[in-house]
């Protein structure tokens, strides 16, 4: 059976793509990303909140067999996904947001399951706000960094060695090449390492390859949930680095100044 008190929460973690101009109007950050039900008088207005309108009535399937208990096959619209999120334009939005479309960026995530009689029909607000409140509010899915491998090779590796050497190593890392009828292992693309330390296992290669780290070479990794691309997230978070890097200073000049 539905639970309308549960509804909240799988709303709320709806992802909603939303063009970067409307985060610009707004104070925070961090994109559009919580959705509350809406409830009482708080309406919001066209430069922080986007209104939705979820509406399904679950009804029985007059084309379904007698003997069947698949739900699939017995019930009409008994599964609420975010694909039936519309979002309902207010104030000037239509003139400000122009042909993007604004959308839950998954449309498969599971809302609800409901059976004959049951109906969802509630206005959804959509408002900004930061991961330091809620890491719901976060367009950041995953992110990490490591320093960039450095792998060199302290003598010549050669023949049978060199294919060994590149099977101890990621795809892409060493490569072997043919001089003379000869063959020679170098490094390729030592990006590609996962420092697995493979070569340690082989007491005729270890002594012949140093691995170590760039200290001053970072690699980031950003996986976004779909709202902005990964690099606009970074781009914008540079920004916020940068805003408190000035804050900082100023604070700094205010003390000396006292």
């Amino acid at each position: 059976s539905f639970a309308p008190q549960m509804l909240p929460h799988p709303l709320s973690f709806s992802s909603i793509f939303v063009s970067l101009q409307f985060s610009s109007i707004c104070s925070s950050f961090i994109k559009i990303l919580c959705v509350i039900i809406s409830i009482g008088d708080e309406e919001g207005t066209e430069i922080d909140t986007l209104h939705f309108h979820l509406k399904v009535k679950c009804t029985k399937n007059p084309k379904a067999l007698k003997d069947s208990s698949d739900p699939e096959e017995l019930y009409l619209n008994h599964k609420v996904y975010s694909k039936h999120l519309k979002w309902v334009p207010i104030g000037n939005q239509v003139d400000l947001f122009g042909q993007v479309e604004i959308r839950p960026v998954h449309d498969d995530i599971l809302i609800a399951q409901l059976r004959p009689g049951q109906e969802i029909d509630v206005v959804v607000h959509c408002v900004k706000g930061i991961a330091k409140d809620h890491a719901k509010f976060s367009p950041v899915a995953t992110a990490s960094y490591r320093l960039l491998p450095e792998i060199t090779l302290l003598g010549p590796v050669e023949g049978e060695l060199a294919d060994t050497l590149k099977q101890c190593f990621s795809p892409g890392v060493i490569g072997v090449e043919t001089v003379n009828g000869r063959k020679f292992a170098t490094v390729v693309n030592s990006r590609l390492d996962t420092c697995s330390r493979e070569i340690f296992r082989h007491d005729d290669l270890k002594n012949l390859v140093r691995l170590g780290r760039v200290r001053d070479h970072y690699i980031f990794s950003v996986e976004s949930t779909g709202i902005l691309p990964p690099d606009v997230l970074v781009s914008e978070a540079l920004k916020v680095l940068i805003t408190k890097c000035r804050r900082f200073l100023n604070e700094l000049d205010a003390v000396q100044v006292d």
